[in-house]
């Protein structure tokens, strides 16, 4: 009774306080596996719990494989394998995303130099790698990023660091710097989750962006039959705005191959989904690409 009257105290605070809040089992029991989680995440990477696995992203006009997205997992001991949602923000708020982000670099770019090896007449394979807010905050992510691409020999080109739209939401030159440099280098810079926040268009042009993927809310409505017009006309009018400014279009969540003709009809890139894999091992990667070479 004494735990849940503290936690309940905790939430009545962390909303703002001056208030009261009613002792909650299921609230209670939601803090307390978030207290624990929090607690494990300093030593889970040096235990070796994290993983890696790779969705690819394919080009919509073959259907080649064009690369792959890391999406990092947790084994946790006693909960199984935990999504990124139930862990990055634990570890954003207690700076541990750093370490983790850079290990989740580490070897995806390493996994994809080693791809890259195994199918040398497939041209580079790019690997897209996710970056928080708090890394891009971070002093060292430029010198880390070229440490990361020197030592494993990919070429900067090679990789795609993935920005959400919300973290650049009012970005100033100080932020936006190290992600100019690593532009400069040849590293591709995605606006990830593009329309989903609050930055204007005129943002666009001072971002140090080269790729834009758009938010699986916009694929979702093109499942549906007949399609909605004004999703084909917003999913149009931003992919002729990307390739105006020189853009490539990323799509996420397709999920059925009418969805990938229109995508394809419309002009996007490159797109990820279900349709045609779900995230899993590096080997899957490998046998798509033998497939492409067949």
């Amino acid at each position: 009774m004494l735990r849940s009257a503290d936690i309940t105290m905790y939430r009545a605070k962390s909303a703002g306080g001056n208030r009261f809040e009613l002792a909650d089992p299921e609230a209670d029991a939601r803090a307390i596996t978030r207290h624990g989680l929090t607690t494990a995440l300093p030593t889970a990477l040096e235990r070796g719990e994290f993983f890696i696995e790779y969705q690819p992203l394919v080009h919509l006009d073959d259907g080649s494989v064009h690369g792959a997205e890391a999406l990092v997992r947790w084994c946790h001991p006693q909960h199984g394998v935990l999504g990124p949602d139930r862990f990055i923000p634990l570890a954003e708020d207690t700076g541990l995303i750093v370490p983790l982000g850079r290990w989740v670099l580490q070897e995806a770019v390493r996994q994809a130099r080693f791809w890259q090896a195994r199918h040398a007449d497939g041209g580079p394979l790019r690997i897209n790698v996710n970056l928080s807010p708090t890394q891009l905050h971070h002093p060292r992510l430029v010198a880390d990023t070229v440490d990361v691409l020197e030592r494993s020999g990919l070429e900067p080109g090679a990789l795609c660091l993935e920005v959400t739209e919300s973290a650049l939401i009012g970005a100033d030159e100080d932020l936006l710097k190290p992600l100019r440099q690593l532009a400069e280098m040849g590293v591709d810079i995605a606006l990830d989750d593009f329309g989903t926040g609050y930055s204007n268009l005129a943002n666009l042009r001072r971002l140090p962006v080269s790729v834009l993927k758009l938010d699986r809310s916009f694929t979702r409505g093109m499942q549906q039959h007949p399609v909605d017009p004004v999703d084909l006309k917003i999913v149009e009018g931003i992919v002729s705005l990307a390739h105006s400014l020189e853009l490539a279009v990323t799509v996420e969540g397709v999920e059925t191959g009418a969805q990938a003709r229109q995508l394809r009809d419309l002009g996007c890139d490159t797109a990820q989904g279900w349709y045609y894999a779900r995230p899993g091992a590096p080997d899957r990667i490998h046998s798509l690409l033998l497939a492409d070479a067949v």
